[in-house]
């Protein structure tokens, strides 16, 4: 910058303007802007180049100069002083100087070109006044400060910070009083600042110039005696009086009349044109002994003084507390010190008292006297110890109990008896005006009347926002209350609880309105606090409450209940209180779908022994007598309980989610673009932020939890305060392309944030949190980076990339270490090696990776592979993490299954399933204890590491047959290790089990007739083995690839099975003798017999090319052959009576065929997507097709017209009406019900397309459903492998 360069940005310093301000205090609003930029300025500045500039203007001597340059050095080490010394120094001068000081800084500043510095300053440069030699301007003139000292307006306190948003508001009323009198009251709870904010409006030379050129007059009120009154009346006449030179005194007034009318002539006659300010009112009858008709600004806690005055009427509410700067500010210059060097019990004592002005100054005037008592003051106001909290000069009460306490007198007796009845508040609960009708027993009229009288004296804040009103205390204020009533608390809350019961003796509200939402969220608190054990007990353990709670609430409000008076409950029974506990953690995402979900239905899923279960099924059987369906899970006692907790925080796909270290929270992100906080014991929210402009793809907790930070695809890195969701820092310049991981430091000793990137070099960065920039960018990767982390030592940082490495960085050089090559682990191929992660041993002295489907552990020092987790699986690991405390390792798949494996034995020690979609990340918490894992299916879930199922568990494949013998339910299908497998469904007992196949096990059937059961393979295999020994009877040859689809006919003797070689084959499976149906060009899925006549051999089949074609079965001779739809036919089925048969399609359609002409005789329109399965109604009336999007149509058969779309407007929150495609149909055999599979099961009422009821099983995608011909039984299998056994319940 050259000499001419920003010449208008230099204050000019003329004659007028130096006398003007020579002996003027530096403005607030200056002193603030100095106070928050000091730490920039004491960091950059040369203190000797700018006090040249200062010397000439004439605002500092020489000898101050020497003093800044002299002085002792502030470091430990003591010496030469330098240059942060003497910035510090000459700082601390500025503070103590002027306006015009002030402005020769910044002059100084933009000649010695530190214009980013002087921009920090500019907006805060005292305002010159044209008029600079009538000494008038906007500011704090010697004119001014006459007038108010003539008026007797306080001086301001030593400790002052400006409100100007405030001051300015009460100066806008003000100036509506220039033309006409009036009033302008300012209102609020005590200590709020209301005195400071009147004194400081007036110090305005503009506003007393224009509207009150006559002279302010201040009169302190407080709570008075008319005599007291009358004395305070007779002060301000004498004071108004005496500055009336012409006049002889008059004697004081002897009455309140004889003051009013004297006040009356001299303010009306002698002084019309000023302003009384009377401060700290407290009653009506001295607002109307001032009611002469002049102007007036009121200070007081009640703000309805006024209404029964006249004149025009203003208003300015005074907030309850100052924000957390503003506090700091008054707390730094009570102890000398730097706003940013506060400790953080400073913070801690702004939060406790809501930035109470007045509690904040109280304590910042003890500390100027016992400065290291910072913890001493934060626990006194913690246990409510307001008699310590005392002494100020400025207050007129010793102690903050009788301020407090002050206000509440004032009442009437009757309703300061009311007042008390709020010490059952909650902090920061609203309540609404119905609730307290119900406490006081009085009409909604009269409770509205007494709140508004709270309102109006500050005792009580109302949210006019809402409808109805919501009211709410202070925190100060609830304190002072529990403080005082101590030994009535119990009782108090026993009256909340009794006069609930009184009125809600029919039942409980259920409206849902703000009323319903305070007893259902609070009873419950309430009946602890009154010690009402035997009423806590029948509500937490109802089955009623559960539902009306979960329904009104959600699920996390009342697990939160559980985990709170846990220790109550467990004193009944600790066991059924864990069951209800248990109960909702894992059926907590259920709970929050909308249409909410039939709780009784969820329950009859519990274990049998269950106080849950068994509340639920008596109510099952009480309403299937009336006609509900209900369905209870016989096998359930097979399947163990995998999850703790299942939570569903966000919509959409959920990347990121990881403990604080210390346990008791989750936060997680992901494609909402938000990051979200809840309790990790019941998934109770406890933050929601709008973090990124994109999906957010990682977030971290700092080693002290106090930080929490997350990244985007918007290529930013953001750092949050953890505790209030404050965004302290963003880093936005440095990534150029997505940020894909982020992780802080293990420990505070040297707290430093690692992010990776897809750029194409710098694409490892480390972050110091006090730096604007990144600190160290990692070279190496010439890839993206996916994962990030460091060492359990922070000595090493790992880096896994898509080049097929894994590197590990010093972290205090930032220099490469080494480079593992994870790429030569597999063969040479084409295909890309990337690896996805890395994470540390506990030791630190191993590294495991993974990427593909393998997981390596490397050793740390020599890079040597010690051995590779086999891991067999089609799908692809997509993340892992080593357990910091023992030697498990959990690894997250994109199959949605979690394993666990011991890394010292290279064992596979536990399979967490129950995700339903891929999962991206898993995390053990600090101390091993708890497992986390996230998925794209929109859950987190918790497992207890020591209680998930081990290697051991076996999980089932969806392709099943079942066989139903009265009672006896036999079950076949395969299993996750290959084998076959031959269950008794309602015992899950074993009846057979096969070896082990080495080709996939696609489908099988068993024969009723013969102990003998078909299994069809993947490379085309077909077994039929006897059971129960498992001697093989045949093994059938000839297909050429997976065969789908396998049945039985002729008493067992014939088979029948399809393939995706495009064939069927018909087999004399004894002989081996076979008839092959060929002329399908695409894989055949499924085929039907046309009737079940044993002699008719009629086939129908169908293929995904589109065509139907009708086969003699025995002959192999192709009967019919039609093009039936242009895209692929996904199901077929064949009505009762063998007249017609249905074809649904790819191509969105379902049609109906004669079997008699093979022609179509309707073609169905209107489903919106692929539709995926069809059934005829038993009397061949209706035809029922399914959709992959979960739509359920009724068609009529007759004419084609459409009956019902079933509910068709009850979309829940899955992506689908029935959580996925519809894959199976059965009709009830009186054709009024309906049973359909898709992400879950649902039972619908024919005639009016309604849903009746849904079973939520634990997984998802189910396949088929096996249905008993008097429609009582279900049996099916969910993706992960859990074998259903429903029977209605009657």
């Amino acid at each position: 910058m050259d000499d001419n360069t920003n010449r208008e940005d230099i204050v000019q310093l003329d004659s007028a303007w130096l006398a003007c301000c020579a002996h003027m205090a530096l403005e607030e609003g200056a002193r603030s802007c100095l106070l928050r930029s000091r730490n920039k300025l004491e960091q950059d500045i040369k203190a000797s180049y700018l006090m040249d500039h200062m010397i000439s203007d004439g605002v500092m001597t020489v000898d101050e100069e020497d003093r800044i340059r002299n002085q002792v050095s502030i470091s430990p080490q003591g010496g030469k002083p330098t240059r942060k010394d003497q910035a510090v120094a000459l700082l601390e001068l500025l503070l103590r100087k002027d306006n015009q000081a002030y402005i020769s800084f910044y002059n100084a500043l933009v000649k010695e070109r530190y214009d980013d510095l002087a921009n920090l300053l500019h907006d805060n440069l005292p305002h010159i006044s044209s008029d600079a030699h009538k000494n008038s301007f906007d500011g704090y003139t010697p004119y001014v400060q006459t007038i108010l000292s003539e008026g007797g307006v306080p001086q301001r306190p030593v400790v002052f910070v400006n409100r100007p948003e405030l001051v300015n508001r009460v100066r806008e009323k003000l100036y509506r009083l220039q033309k006409e009198p009036g009033w302008v009251t300012i209102f609020g709870m005590a200590g709020s600042g209301k005195s400071v904010l009147a004194s400081e409006t007036v110090r305005h030379h503009t506003l007393i110039e224009e509207c009150f050129p006559g002279g302010i007059h201040w009169l302190s009120i407080g709570q008075l005696e008319k005599p007291d009154l009358l004395v305070k009346m007779q002060s301000l006449c004498f004071r108004l009086e005496q500055r009336l030179e012409s006049q002889s005194l008059h004697r004081p007034p002897t009455s309140l009349d004889e003051a009013k009318e004297r006040l009356r002539f001299l303010m009306l006659r002698k002084y019309p044109q000023s302003l009384l300010i009377l401060d700290d009112t407290w009653d009506s009858t001295v607002v109307k002994a001032f009611d002469i008709h002049c102007r007036i600004l009121l200070t007081t806690r009640n703000r309805s003084l006024t209404d029964s005055v006249s004149g025009a009427k203003y208003e300015v509410e005074v907030e309850s507390g100052l924000n957390e700067a503003k506090a700091l500010e008054i707390l730094a210059v009570y102890t000398n010190s730097k706003p940013q060097g506060l400790p953080e019990e400073a913070r801690s004592i702004i939060r406790e008292c809501k930035g109470s002005p007045l509690v904040v100054s109280l304590i910042g005037a003890l500390l100027r006297e016992n400065p290291t008592r910072w913890s001493y003051y934060l626990r006194q106001l913690q246990q409510k110890q307001f008699k310590r909290i005392r002494k100020s000069s400025s207050y007129d009460y010793d102690a903050l109990d009788q301020a407090m306490a002050a206000s509440i007198e004032v009442l009437p007796v009757e309703h300061q008896e009311l007042y008390r009845d709020l010490t059952v508040l909650q902090k920061d609960i609203k309540i609404p005006a119905k609730v307290l009708c119900i406490l006081w027993e009085q009409e909604p009229e009269e409770v509205e009347d007494i709140l508004q009288e709270f309102v109006n004296k500050s005792l009580l804040f109302v949210d006019s926002n809402d409808r109805p009103h919501l009211y709410s205390l202070h925190d100060l204020q609830l304190d002072f209350l529990v403080e005082q009533n101590r030994s009535q608390l119990e009782s108090l809350h026993t009256k909340v609880v009794r006069q609930y019961q009184r009125h809600y003796k029919d039942g409980p509200p259920t409206s849902g309105d703000k009323e319903c939402l305070y007893w259902i969220r609070f009873l419950i608190y309430h009946m602890a606090k009154a010690n009402l054990s035997q009423e806590l007990y029948s509500l937490m353990f109802s089955l009623d409450w559960v539902k009306l709670k979960a329904q009104i609430m959600g699920p996390a409000h009342l697990i939160n209940d559980y985990v709170e008076y846990g220790p109550i409950l467990d004193k009944e029974n600790s066991e059924v209180r864990s069951q209800f506990q248990e109960f909702l953690s894992l059926n907590g995402h259920q709970l929050e779908q909308r249409p909410f979900p039939d709780v009784v239905q969820l329950a009859l899923s519990q274990p049998h022994t269950s106080e849950v279960y068994r509340q639920a099924l008596l109510q099952a059987r009480d309403r299937a007598s009336k006609g509900k369906l209900y369905f209870d899970w016989l096998n359930k006692s097979a399947v163990e309980s995998l999850s703790r907790l299942v939570i569903h925080p966000h919509q959409g796909s959920i990347y990121s989610a990881c403990f604080s270290h210390d346990g008791t929270k989750i936060a997680s992100c992901g494609a909402s673009k938000t990051l979200r906080v809840f309790r990790s014991t019941s998934g109770e929210k406890l933050m929601e932020i709008q973090a990124h402009d994109d999906e957010v793809l990682c977030c971290a907790f700092s080693p002290d939890d106090h930080l929490l930070a997350t990244c985007s695809s918007d290529r930013k890195v953001k750092v949050w305060n953890a505790e209030r969701g404050m965004l302290l820092r963003v880093f936005d310049e440095e990534h150029e392309e997505q940020v894909n991981h982020c992780q802080f430091t293990n420990t505070t000793r040297r707290l430093l944030l690692a992010t990776c990137s897809n750029d194409k070099f710098m694409n490892v960065k480390l972050w110091n949190l006090n730096k604007p920039s990144s600190q160290n960018s990692l070279f190496g990767h010439l890839e993206p980076v996916n994962h990030c982390c460091f060492s359990p030592d922070d000595t090493y940082v790992s880096t896994s990339s898509n080049d097929g490495t894994v590197k590990l960085f010093q972290v205090s050089s930032a220099n490469e270490w080494k480079t593992i090559n994870v790429e030569n682990m597999f063969p040479e191929g084409d295909e890309e090696i990337i690896v996805k992660c890395s994470t540390w041993s506990a030791d630190g002295k191993h590294i495991i990776c993974a990427a593909r489907n393998a997981v390596f552990v490397f050793d740390v020092q020599t890079s040597d592979m010690l051995f590779e987790i086999m891991i067999n699986r089609l799908s692809m690991l997509q993340y892992c993490h080593a357990c910091p405390t023992s030697n498990l390792l959990a690894i997250a798949f994109s199959n949605y299954a979690v394993e666990l494996w011991d890394l010292e034995a290279n064992k596979k020690m536990a399979d967490c399933s129950g995700h339903l979609s891929w999962v991206q990340r898993v995390q053990f918490s600090s101390d091993g204890s708890q497992l986390l894992s996230c998925s794209d299916d929109q859950t987190v879930r918790l497992w207890e590491t020591k209680k998930v199922h081990t290697s051991s568990a076996v999980c089932l494949k969806r392709d099943s047959d079942v066989l139903f013998n009265d009672e006896e339910i036999i079950v076949a299908a395969a299993d996750n290790c290959n084998r076959l497998q031959v269950r008794d469904g309602r015992t899950g007992s074993v009846l057979f089990q096969s070896e082990e196949k080495l080709s996939r096990i696609r489908c099988t059937c068993m024969s009723r007739e013969l102990s003998a059961v078909i299994l069809g393979q993947e490379d085309g295999t077909v077994q039929v083995l006897e059971v129960p020994s498992g001697t093989i009877l045949a093994t059938l040859l000839g297909h050429t690839k997976t065969v789908l689809h396998c049945q039985f006919i002729h008493n067992g003797q014939t088979l029948i099975t399809s393939s995706e070689d495009t064939t069927i084959r018909v087999w004399r499976w004894q002989s081996g003798a076979c008839t092959v149906l060929q002329g399908h060009k695409e894989q055949i899925r499924c085929f039907s017999l046309l009737s079940d006549s044993p002699g008719d051999t009629r086939l129908l089949s169908w293929s995904f090319d589109g065509t139907v074609k009708m086969w003699e079965a025995e002959s192999g001779e192709k009967l019919q052959d039609i093009e039936a739809h242009q895209e692929a036919i996904l199901a077929s089925h064949v009505s009762p009576d063998g007249c017609f048969f249905a074809t649904t399609s790819a191509d969105k359609t379902a049609k109906l065929w004669s079997c008699e002409s093979w022609k179509c005789v309707h073609t169905l329109r209107g489903h919106q997507d692929c539709v995926r399965s069809c059934r005829f109604s038993w009397d061949g009336k209706r035809l029922a097709t399914g959709d992959d999007n979960g739509e359920i149509r009724l068609w009529s058969v007759k004419d084609g017209s459409l009956l019902k779309i079933c509910s068709r407007d009850c979309k829940d929150g899955m992506d689908s009406l029935h959580g996925g495609w519809v894959t199976d149909l059965h009709f009830s055999p009186d054709n009024s019900l309906l049973v359909s599979t898709g992400g879950y099961i649902k039972w619908w009422d024919v005639e009016r397309g309604e849903a009746l009821q849904t079973f939520y099983p634990t997984g998802c995608r189910l396949k088929k459903i096996h249905v008993s011909t008097d429609f009582s039984t279900f049996v099916t299998i969910d993706s992960i492998g859990i074998l259903y056994i429903l029977r209605r319940v009657a």
